[in-house]
């Protein structure tokens, strides 16, 4: 069963390139891959915080943070 992974992100260049290469580079068949606008849905900024997420982008994988910038 794919594990759960959540890329958050705020929409900008450096954000947008990031999911390009980063998350959607996670082999579907490990990973169930999420990618989070949260310009769009802020109402899940609580969320990412609850994560770790202190900056984006960030991707959180089975509920470990990891930077990818």
């Amino acid at each position: 069963m794919p594990q759960k992974a959540t890329f958050y992100h705020a929409g900008c260049p450096v954000c947008v390139s990031a999911e390009q290469g980063l998350a959607h580079a996670l082999d579907p068949a490990q990973y169930d891959v999420e990618v989070v606008h949260l310009g769009d849905v802020p109402g899940r900024i609580a969320e990412a915080e609850a994560a770790g997420v202190a900056s984006v982008p960030a991707l959180v994988i089975a509920g470990r943070r990891d930077t990818p910038c």
